[in-house]
């Protein structure tokens, strides 16, 4: 599991497996990043931060306040290949981003002010490796009623890591194949189903690849198969 000490000593080139040179942010490319972002704050309130998958369960940075919230206009899927940390070039797995269209709940943390740029910058170490992210400010509503700015990361679309193609057929052999050093992409998965159903929350998104996923990680007991899981 990625921890606080983990990313703030973490050697990005080495660290999360073997990232392809040209595609790997230098770090001040994340620095720029980073101000750039800022420079676009909508105002002076205070900087939440929305989590939907593993900020969920693992968020690494020291926050004030969470909160269950519903971001309105875009929805969880699977469409960053994964060749680092949770799988390799040779085995890539998915990640999950955010696409345009619906909605999708998770938990937003208010980042102390004292602290923000401290706090943004281990957040940008482990989002922003490869730049596949827009961070991008948005209006998320809270569970109790309160409306605040948000940095969310949403998949940007021009990245080369991009795929298009999330339907449940095509990525779960993917997730319950690929491993790399941080771990299986089937245990992020299932950790992020067990999140959501710790708030209460529920994404039909999913369900079905969440099925398949177990379906797969089952082939070598029920066929007798030479398919591995990666569990290393």
């Amino acid at each position: 599991m990625l921890t606080r000490d983990f990313l703030m000593n973490a050697d990005c080139k080495t660290a999360f497996g073997s990232i392809e040179e040209s595609l790997l942010w230098t770090p001040e490319q994340r620095s720029a990043s980073l101000a750039a972002t800022l420079a676009c704050r909508p105002d002076l309130s205070p900087v939440w931060i929305f989590g939907y998958g593993s900020l969920m369960w693992n968020p690494a940075f020291e926050f004030d306040e969470s909160a269950p919230g519903t971001l309105v206009g875009w929805h969880r899927a699977f469409c960053l290949r994964l060749t680092a940390g949770r799988g390799t070039a040779s085995r890539p797995g998915r990640m999950l981003a955010l696409k345009e269209g619906g909605r999708t709940t998770g938990l937003a943390y208010r980042l102390p002010e004292a602290q923000l740029e401290d706090e943004l910058t281990l957040v940008w170490k482990r989002e922003m490796i490869t730049g596949c992210y827009l961070p991008t400010w948005c209006r998320l509503e809270l569970d109790d009623g309160r409306t605040v700015n948000a940095l969310v990361f949403i998949m940007d679309p021009r990245h080369p890591l991009y795929e298009a193609d999330t339907c449940p057929q095509t990525i779960a052999p993917l997730i319950a194949a690929a491993s790399g050093p941080l771990g299986t992409n089937a245990q992020y998965l299932f950790s992020l189903e067990v999140e959501l159903k710790k708030h209460g929350m529920h994404d039909d998104c999913l369900d079905e690849l969440v099925s398949q996923v177990r379906a797969w990680l089952q082939k070598p007991q029920e066929e007798g198969g030479c398919f591995q899981a990666g569990f290393a």
